[in-house]
């Protein structure tokens, strides 16, 4: 069966997922908490492998604990921390658990994160990753020796940067996503929707695959200068962050101008990943001043997954 993700992207529905962060130790509880808001509001939520290489428990156990309660997951899968063999393994593994809503990977440099000291792997990359996800559901592993407990059905999606300053490598990187079997595309942190426009009109064109714009809930100016100092690839507009600046209150104007940008990716794309980090409790708040309803799926998946 398709997951729900899947099925709503097949119906061109607009897609909206949020990202939610692992807990640093082995209490899941406040990602639990976190993730109910997220209920009948999202079609999955995204859980995060190693963000900024910064230490979390793992996505593939988070996304387990989420999908026992009922809640759909994107599993993020990094090639920064695993060989081949692990890669295969844990693809396996996910399939195995019910969690076949992939998110392909290279993952941020060890440098960026709290274990410098840490060795990086990137015996793949993201490109190779899907390749290698492609071979999967199609039976066989990357020496192309058959898979005899049976293939895997993942549904397998990239990351995309509409952003990008090289224009000519972002057209070249989503054409070789596209071929590596990505069945849809989740962007980094948009903020020129006019270059969002053009990347749907130039890049991705008669594709067919869904495109979420990342909307980023800004919580105040300071928030946005930090953004702009330590986020490579972004820069907050000046004229949003003096909005920030000048309102009463600054967080909520952050979730209104989030609503704003909702609206206008759903006149250019499929689809939206909401990004509030350590703020999740308000993303149901921008859905509904987006004119976002509440999705028309049942609330849960049921008990007892495995």
């Amino acid at each position: 069966m398709p997951t729900r993700l899947q099925q709503a992207a097949q119906n061109q529905d607009f897609l909206i997922t949020a990202e939610v962060t692992p807990p640093k130790g082995g209490d899941p509880q406040r990602m639990l908490s976190v993730a109910q808001t997220l209920r009948g509001r999202v079609h999955a939520i995204n859980v995060t492998d190693g963000s900024r290489a910064v230490l979390r428990m793992s996505s593939l156990a988070a996304c387990l604990i989420l999908q026992n309660q009922g809640l759909e997951t994107v599993c993020q899968m990094t090639c920064r921390d695993r060989n081949l063999i692990a890669l295969q393994a844990d693809l396996m593994g996910a399939q195995a658990l019910g969690l076949h809503n992939i998110l392909a990977l290279t993952g941020d440099p060890i440098k960026a994160g709290d274990h410098p000291q840490a060795r990086a792997v990137y015996n793949l990359e993201s490109v190779r990753l899907l390749q290698l996800i492609q071979s999967l559901n199609q039976g066989v592993d990357a020496n192309q020796a058959p898979l005899t407990d049976g293939a895997l059905t993942l549904f397998a999606g990239a990351a995309v940067d509409p952003q990008s300053k090289s224009w000519s490598g972002l057209q070249r990187r989503f054409e070789q996503k596209l071929q590596a079997g990505a069945q849809f595309f989740q962007s980094q942190l948009i903020t020129d929707f006019e270059r969002l426009d053009k990347f749907m009109t130039q890049v991705v064109g008669g594709s067919h695959k869904p495109i979420l714009a990342g909307i980023f809930l800004l919580k105040s100016a300071k928030n946005a200068h930090f953004i702009n100092r330590n986020v490579p690839g972004v820069e907050i507009p000046e004229h949003l962050i003096q909005r920030l600046a000048k309102a009463a209150d600054p967080l909520q104007e952050g979730v209104q101008i989030a609503a704003e940008q909702v609206q206008l990716a759903r006149q250019l794309c499929q689809g939206v990943h909401l990004m509030a980090v350590k703020r999740e409790d308000l993303i149901p708040q921008i859905l509904d001043l987006a004119g976002i309803a509440p999705l028309d799926f049942p609330s849960d998946l049921g008990e007892g997954l495995p």
